[in-house]
């Protein structure tokens, strides 16, 4: 384990995730002693992709990454819509389904791309626990006992959970999931990998059958590398799944999308044997507050924002870079740096999850435009009729913290 400065904690980040790296940057920069567990044996391949916009520009500016970021660029040219038989409905070349208007000085990158530049942007002092994950927390006023699965116990000042929708920090600290999940609208989605079988180059491509509310989108960045597949369909009720078992998810999706149009069926036979598949439903985590004694949460564990206003990854970023920020604040009382973690932050997260709220009803009753795509009304709808996603992003005033860096 890295060894931290002189009075600074130690701190377990639970999740290599986007906000469980950020944070790991940062809190090592301000000289804690930093350990990662991961339940996956490394970094997790694959993912959908996300977009770094105005405030995480400037929190990846400051971790030396922006230029990076900027270069691993999905550069993708525009998108089209087809039908069941594969004809060409609609087509831009001006934006993307998933990345919005090109003028924008956003960044879209694929998740597996930006959790690498992310870990190596970490102090190689970090350790790494991987395949790893935590069993039991016991807290008293001076820290957390951790048990894990395979490790041994060990104590730290300080346990942040970054891992995710389905945190297990969360379970164990805060209660059983169902207390703060909150779908939207039954929908449901898988990403995974497959075989550049429609010869893609930068280019996404979309079939959506409304009548049996499923579709699917690829998109590739190159003729010659594999393509992301995105397959989802929206519920009458929500339907229960265990979220560890990837064989069940499969089966579900196949059969609630066999007999569709387009290229689904090959889609969905590449999708059984895809080795990066993840599924979930399109959910918030909302809380009263994201913190219990010395353990706190991050990102998607303690605020999931959800997909339908591309700012999750953002709202990430501000998080991380917020809570490490105040945490080297306040090293002697680590209760008052979450406190302002917690003070200066939530508004912002509150309305981005309002906003991504009110575009998923949006989508959900729709008049069609002429592309067939659902219109979006008001200010924050594009040409097209496609949310414009750099008008969702709302601002946030980040602290300079600059002089809290360790300089060694």
């Amino acid at each position: 384990m890295n060894t931290p400065s002189p009075g600074s904690p130690r701190v377990l980040v639970s999740g290599a995730s986007i906000s469980g790296l950020t944070i790991a940057c940062w809190l090592a920069r301000y000289g804690f002693g930093v350990t990662v567990v991961e339940r996956a044996p490394h970094l997790r391949p694959g993912g959908q992709a996300l977009d770094v916009r105005g405030p995480a520009l400037k929190v990846a500016e400051r971790m030396g990454i922006l230029a990076t970021l900027r270069e691993r660029n999905t550069r993708l040219t525009g998108f089209s819509q087809v039908d069941a038989d594969g004809k060409e409905t609609f087509r831009s070349e001006e934006r993307t389904l998933t990345g919005g208007r090109f003028e924008s000085p956003d960044i879209e990158i694929m998740r597996d791309d930006l959790c690498r530049v992310l870990l190596d942007a970490v102090d190689p002092r970090v350790e790494y626990l991987f395949g790893d994950s935590i069993a039991s927390l016991t807290q008293d006023t001076s820290g957390v006992d951790v048990t894990f699965e395979r490790a041994a116990p060990r104590r730290f000042e300080l346990v942040v959970g970054a891992d995710g929708l389905h945190s297990r920090v969360r379970k164990l600290a805060f209660g059983p999931e169902e207390q703060f999940l909150r779908r939207l609208g039954n929908s449901y989605v898988a990403v995974f990998g497959m075989p550049n079988f429609l010869g893609l180059e930068r280019w996404e491509v979309m079939y959506q059958d409304e009548r049996a509310n499923v579709g699917a989108m690829v998109m590739a960045l190159r003729k010659d590398a594999p393509a992301r597949a995105y397959v989802g369909f929206t519920a009458a009720e929500p339907i229960e799944y265990a979220p560890r078992d990837i064989e069940a998810q499969k089966r579900l999706l196949a059969e609630r999308l066999s007999g569709a149009g387009w290229v689904l069926p090959r889609i969905l036979e590449h999708m059984m044997t895809a080795p990066d598949f993840h599924f979930d439903s399109i959910s918030q985590i909302r809380m009263d507050g994201w913190s219990r004694g010395r353990i706190v949460l991050v990102g998607d564990a303690g605020y999931s924002v959800a997909l339908a206003s591309g700012q999750g990854t953002t709202v990430a970023m501000v998080g991380a870079y917020v809570l490490a920020g105040e945490l080297a604040t306040h090293k002697a009382d680590l209760a008052n740096g979450i406190t302002s973690y917690e003070n200066d932050l939530r508004d912002y997260v509150i309305r981005n999850q309002d906003i991504a709220i009110e575009q998923h009803a949006r989508n959900a009753a729709p008049q069609a435009t002429a592309a067939g795509e659902p219109a979006h009304e008001g200010e924050n709808a594009a040409a097209d009729g496609l949310p414009d996603f750099g008008a969702l992003t709302l601002p946030f005033e980040l602290k300079d913290y600059e002089g809290l860096v360790r300089r060694s």
